[in-house]
């Protein structure tokens, strides 16, 4: 029997950490998955996680994990197939570790994925955008701070990891104001800035005051943003916001959707695909895709190039006598004069 404990420590210390690298993001989502895997199959198995052995994570035990997670836990298909995900990116580092359990690990790596919904990414209007840059008022340390943030995240599509790990000599305003960006994958991209962004950052570079961290933007007890503090802080604002533009009542904003209504807003203004592309960091086109289905202008383009068949004239004529009656002029006529 094979100890368990141990290859799970050298896949979090080795394999994910100093082979491929993986961003400190991705590590937690790992380590999250594991989790709840290994305190079900303690539940399931009745022993201890740091007892168990690489032989009870079989695929039976798997399926019913996933199965755990979407009754149970009511996570979507989405949440399902990044738990499994991690799954099977361990099982791939088993193979060559324990050979003598391959029959076991292709079972697990041929669970398939789940489809997922496609549907139209959610994204803020000019008007709704404009109504939450301007809920920060900027009036004391922590309103310059907010609008900034705010202000950033949206003009350069920032996901929220890259925002909270931005650091002070990552931006650069002179003589062109830009930002280098550490993205997914730990790909980098530097992105001009916006004069109103400049100013915003100008303003809170002047009450940041002395930290002892790097990174750009910090929390009221001058220790690096997080997260959930900016989540907390959007949400704030978003509520403040919607007093102005009720129509952000009825929707649910995360950082996410600042950046996708950043794509929406340079799709629309460029209307290339590409550029996008550069823009959000992504790894392959087919990612940026979506946005196409979003935005309207795309679809128009495309109808406004295209001919149009002819419509076939004609009158409808009642063919039986009784709908012939009812439609009749003299009919009409009583019917309006009984009113």
């Amino acid at each position: 029997m094979t100890s368990l404990a141990p290859h799970v420590t050298a896949f979090f210390n080795e394999r994910l950490t100093l082979e491929r690298r993986l961003s400190e993001h991705t590590c937690d989502s790992y380590a999250y998955a594991f989790r709840l895997l290994l305190e079900f199959a303690s539940n399931r198995l009745q022993v201890t996680p740091s007892k168990m052995t690489l032989e009870q994570i079989d695929a039976p035990l798997v399926v019913s994990f996933l199965r755990h997670l979407e009754t149970n836990r009511a996570n979507g298909a989405s949440s399902r197939n990044v738990r499994l995900a991690a799954i099977k990116s361990f099982m791939h580092f088993m193979e060559y570790r324990i050979p003598s359990a391959l029959e076991q690990i292709q079972r697990i790596l041929a669970i398939p994925m789940k489809k997922t919904d496609s549907r139209l990414v959610r994204h803020l209007s000019k008007d709704e955008i404009q109504a939450l840059l301007d809920a920060p008022k900027p009036i004391d340390w922590a309103g310059v701070r907010d609008r900034a943030m705010l202000h950033l995240c949206f003009a350069a599509g920032l996901r929220v990891s890259e925002l909270t790990g931005l650091r002070l000599d990552d931006l650069s305003l002179t003589p062109q104001a830009s930002i280098l960006v550490h993205g997914k994958g730990r790909k980098e991209r530097c992105l001009p800035l916006w004069k109103v962004t400049t100013v915003a950052l100008r303003a809170w570079l002047a009450v940041r005051g002395p930290v002892q961290v790097p990174e750009l933007f910090v929390n009221a007890r001058r220790e690096p943003m997080t997260r959930s503090g900016f989540e907390y802080i959007l949400e704030k604002y978003v509520h403040i916001a919607a007093e102005l533009c009720p129509s952000l009542n009825a929707k649910r904003v995360s950082p996410h959707v600042l950046r996708h209504s950043c794509a929406l807003a340079i799709l629309d203004a460029t209307k290339d695909l590409r550029k996008v592309s550069l823009w959000l960091g992504h790894a392959s086109m087919q990612t940026t895709e979506i946005y196409t289905r979003a935005d309207p202008s795309i679809k128009l383009e495309a109808l406004n190039a295209n001919t149009a068949p002819h419509l076939r004239s004609g009158r409808f004529r009642a063919s039986d006598k009784l709908i012939a009656s009812l439609t009749s002029p003299s009919f009409m006529r009583r019917e309006s004069r009984s009113k």
